[in-house]
C-alpha cells in the first residue's frame, strides 16, 4: 500500500458506496439522480430531484466523478451542483426571511460602493470595472446606490432597501440558493444579481470581485495564497452559473 493510500480520509469526506449513477424521471415531470437504483436524499431525508433533466444529468455525473481517486472517498466540496440543489430544496423553503435578510447585509458593505481615494491606479480601475455594473443596477432595478471613497461605512437610502428587499424576495428558490453562494464569493450583492440576471459571465464578475488583490499583486509579485483564494471563488461562482444555466435550459 502507498503512503498516499495509507493517509487517513480527510475531514468530512465519505467512503464511496455506489457503482453507477443515474438519472431517472419522478412525478410531477422532475428528474431525480440515483446511486445503484436508490435515490439520493439529502441531509433532510428530502429527494434529490430537479425540473430539469440537464441539471439532473450534471448532478448525476457529479456523483459518478466523485470518489473516483485513491481510497475512494469524496467530500462534500466534490459535489458543488448538489450543494446548491440541497440549499434549494431543503434550506430555501423553510427559511426564505432569513436568507434575504443574510444577503441584504451585503447592501451595506457591498464591494462595489467603496472606492479607493483619488486617481490612483487603483481608483480608475475601480471606477472603469464596477461603475458600469452600478449604473446597470440603478437602471434595471429604479434605485438609487450611493458609494463612498475609503472605508467608513455608508447606508444606503431606505426606498432602495425596500427595492433589494422586494427583488429579493421576487426570486425563486433556485436563484436564492445561488445568490448565497455567489454573493460571499464576489463580496457584492449587486454583482450577485448580474450574475442572476444573466449580464455578466463569471470571468468578468470575479475580474470585479477581485480586482484590488490582482493590483496588489501586479505591485508587489503574485502570492500562492491569493492566486488559490480567487481560484476558489472562481470555482464557486461558475458553479452557481453553470447550475442556473442548466436549471433554466431544462
Amino acid at each position: 500500500m502507498s503512503d498516499l493510500e495509507k493517509k487517513p480520509a480527510s475531514a468530512g469526506a465519505r467512503k464511496r458506496f455506489w457503482k453507477q449513477a443515474t438519472v431517472v424521471p419522478v412525478q410531477d415531470e422532475g428528474f431525480a439522480v440515483q446511486l445503484d437504483g436508490r435515490p439520493v436524499r439529502l441531509p433532510e431525508k428530502t429527494m434529490l430531484s430537479v425540473s430539469s433533466r440537464a441539471l439532473a444529468d450534471a448532478l448525476a455525473a457529479e456523483w459518478q466523478a466523485a470518489g473516483l481517486t485513491v481510497g475512494g472517498h469524496f467530500r462534500p466540496e466534490d459535489l458543488p451542483l448538489t450543494r446548491i440543489a440541497g440549499s434549494m430544496l431543503e434550506r430555501i423553503p423553510g427559511a426564505r426571511a432569513g436568507v434575504i435578510d443574510s444577503l441584504l447585509a451585503y447592501a451595506g458593505s457591498d464591494l462595489l460602493c467603496y472606492r479607493e481615494a483619488g486617481n490612483s491606479r487603483l481608483a480608475r480601475r475601480q471606477c472603469e470595472l464596477w461603475s458600469p455594473w452600478l449604473d446597470w443596477c440603478q437602471d434595471t432595478f429604479g434605485m438609487e446606490l450611493r458609494t463612498t471613497e475609503g472605508v467608513m461605512p455608508i447606508t444606503q437610502p431606505d426606498a432602495t432597501m425596500k427595492t433589494l428587499r422586494a427583488l429579493l424576495e421576487s426570486l425563486s428558490d433556485a436563484e436564492l440558493a445561488v445568490l448565497g453562494v455567489a454573493v460571499p464569493a464576489l463580496g457584492s450583492l449587486y454583482l450577485g444579481l448580474v450574475l442572476v440576471k444573466g449580464q455578466g459571465t463569471p470571468e468578468e464578475l470575479v475580474a470585479c470581485a477581485t480586482l484590488d488583490e490582482r493590483e496588489q499583486m501586479a505591485i508587489w509579485g503574485e502570492d500562492t495564497d491569493v492566486t488559490d483564494r480567487i481560484a476558489m471563488r472562481q470555482r464557486d461562482v461558475t458553479d452557481a452559473t453553470h447550475f442556473l444555466e442548466l436549471l433554466r435550459g431544462g
